[in-house]
């Protein structure tokens, strides 16, 4: 995706801005099972995904267990480090090899102190909500299924059972049952 358009789903941006933004961000090439953020660390970045496929997760005892599932075109981040400068519970991993626009989080305070324009970029830094959805509701695990379907579609498609099962807190023959009903 062209970084105009990129910026385009986030707001207005003028032409000088987008400039200002391309000369921020860095373009990365990512190896799957590459680790982006280890538990533990401090985020210092968010991530436009170009392409590929990311995993969030914790270790509980041997088990990964999925905090979020990131795929193509979306931006990408452990929100609660990144917001409150705190070590992350989480790491972050990919999935796939994968190519990421890097937007480190000094850039993004110099690109709001040149333009009240990137404010706008408070939409991005809203992505929990998805989360709270699912498990703010109480929704049945074909609801859950259903919800993903419609607000990340690619996660359906990208990722296995067990780590789809794990990120909706089923269990995995639950889901397989769900996904038989679609």
């Amino acid at each position: 995706m062209h970084i105009t358009e990129i910026l385009r789903k986030i707001g207005q941006f003028s032409d000088e801005e987008i400039k200002l933004f391309e000369s921020v961000i860095t373009r990365r090439s990512i190896s799957k099972n590459e680790v982006i953020l280890q538990e533990g660390d401090i985020s210092q970045s968010f991530y436009f995904i170009n392409s590929g496929s990311f995993f969030q997760f914790f270790v509980k005892d041997i088990d990964e267990v999925i905090i979020d599932l990131h795929t193509g075109n979306e931006w990408m981040y452990n929100h609660d480090s990144l917001i409150g400068q705190e070590p992350s519970l989480t790491t972050i991993k990919a999935f796939t090899d994968a190519e990421v626009l890097e937007l480190k989080l000094v850039s993004f305070h110099k690109l709001v102190t040149r333009s009240d324009a990137f404010l706008q970029f408070n939409r991005v830094l809203d992505q929990p909500r998805n989360r709270t959805y699912l498990f703010d509701n109480a929704l049945s695990p074909a609801e859950k299924y259903s919800y993903i379907n419609q607000a990340k579609p690619l996660i359906t498609k990208t990722f296995p059972v067990k780590m789809i099962a794990s990120y909706l807190k089923i269990a995995p023959e639950t889901l397989s049952r769900v996904r038989g009903q679609y």
